[in-house]
């Protein structure tokens, strides 16, 4: 396999503290859900963020190699939920839109895109991921 990129991220402080790269081109506040606190995020919105991202990039190479033209939109909505005999995990819904497609047609390109998003594939069998065409 061949490496494509690697990045670096360090926390300082868990979820009280904060996030940064080495030379300090990202850095965020870091708090936990449902705390308040100006200009801070947490674990769940950067996966989110990111797994939106990652997502809607794989449906539009889906897309491309499909021959399908239109504007894709996903909306991720993470949970954090406590199971009492497993702890905490995560949940994942995808909310998929491809502007002047189909709903029967979006729904065959998400689940391709799922199939090869590297998020997808990185959680595949351990986070509950639901797809839901808009």
């Amino acid at each position: 396999m061949k490496k494509v990129y690697e990045t670096e991220i360090i926390n300082v402080g868990g979820r009280a503290g904060e996030v940064h790269s080495p030379n300090n081109d990202f850095s965020y506040k870091v708090t936990s859900p449902g705390t308040k606190k100006d200009n801070a995020t947490n674990p769940e919105q950067l996966f989110a963020a990111a797994y939106s991202t990652c997502f809607n990039s794989a449906l539009i190479s889906v897309m491309k190699q499909e021959k399908v033209q239109g504007e894709s939109t996903v909306d991720a909505h993470i949970t954090l939920d406590n199971d009492p005999n497993t702890g905490y995990q995560l949940a994942a819904r995808l909310d998929v839109e491809i502007k002047g497609v189909d709903q029967q047609e979006t729904e065959r390109l998400a689940k391709m895109a799922h199939q090869v998003c590297p998020y997808s594939k990185a959680i595949r069998n351990n986070v509950d991921v639901t797809l839901k065409v808009i």
